[in-house]
């Protein structure tokens, strides 16, 4: 498929069909050339790059989607929502492909990371932390896909909501300190006042830090791909399986101090 043909797929919601499907080569890294082209048609249009999103970071689910190793995309100004002071947020998912929807830890950048990529020197440029909700998508029939495939739908990111953000210097003092926090934290996950899945932060790559770790070192080796600059935010990946969604439905994070919890609802 052309970059032009992805980026109407995602403007429209569409299935891609079994033949666009079987035509995507099977090169990751072509793939994420592919991805970077479909970046820059939209911020030729207008769109702008607020950050990334980490994707399949969560071992615990690459059995059942068949991917087994983290991928990346990008955050646009028009996929990205500010929780309110209640940390709320209402999402319109109407021109989405099979959306589901994944809590996560978010960092917001102080600044590029260094050359030399640690958990300290990672723990430096980084400005806050939040709770999330990515809303993912996938244009293959029923979630069936192999990573090319994600790489190529953009890592799957169809919209983020952030919550209330906590300056990660109130949190810990070393890199070190913030991975073993972040390491021993849970969630669970309500839907319609039940709680149906509990999340755990050591699902993703032992830490959402560590996540950060993975992915700045893949990220910096995929030539043309541009870096984390400050002002970026950054999702880590989901503490749960991927829930399917329809309009209409309110879902909850709940977290055990210091993210406070926080709640979509879907139009």
């Amino acid at each position: 498929m052309t970059p032009q043909t992805l980026l109407k797929h995602i403007d429209e919601g569409q299935l891609w069909s079994s033949e666009e499907l079987a035509g995507i080569p099977a090169d990751v890294s072509q793939a994420y050339q592919t991805a970077l082209q479909v970046r820059k048609l939209r911020e030729a249009r207008g769109e702008q790059p607020r950050g990334f999103k980490i994707g399949f970071t969560n071992r615990s689910i690459w059995e059942r989607y068949q991917v087994f190793e983290p991928i990346w995309g990008t955050v646009w100004n028009t996929t990205l929502t500010m929780a309110n002071s209640q940390g709320e947020g209402t999402v319109d998912i109407s021109h989405m492909s099979q959306p589901r929807l994944e809590p996560e830890l978010v960092f917001g950048m102080r600044c590029t990371p260094p050359s030399e990529l640690t958990a300290q020197s990672l723990f430096e440029s980084i400005e806050w932390i939040s709770s999330g909700f990515e809303i993912v998508q996938s244009h293959s029939l029923d979630w069936k896909f192999k990573v090319v495939d994600t790489v190529t739908d953009s890592g799957l990111h169809a919209h983020l909501l952030v919550g209330q953000q906590v300056p990660v210097k109130d949190l810990a003092a070393t890199g070190k300190q913030l991975h073993e926090l972040l390491a021993g934290m849970s969630l669970d996950l309500v839907h319609e006042g039940k709680v149906v899945e509990k999340g755990f932060a050591t699902n993703v790559l032992d830490s959402p830090l560590m996540a950060m770790l993975h992915f700045m070192k893949s990220l910096r080796q995929c030539p043309g791909a541009p870096d984390v600059k400050a002002g970026d935010v950054i999702t880590t990946g989901t503490w749960t399986d991927a829930w399917p969604l329809v309009a209409g439905q309110t879902w909850e994070s709940r977290y055990v101090s210091p993210l406070t919890g926080l709640k979509i609802s879907l139009v």
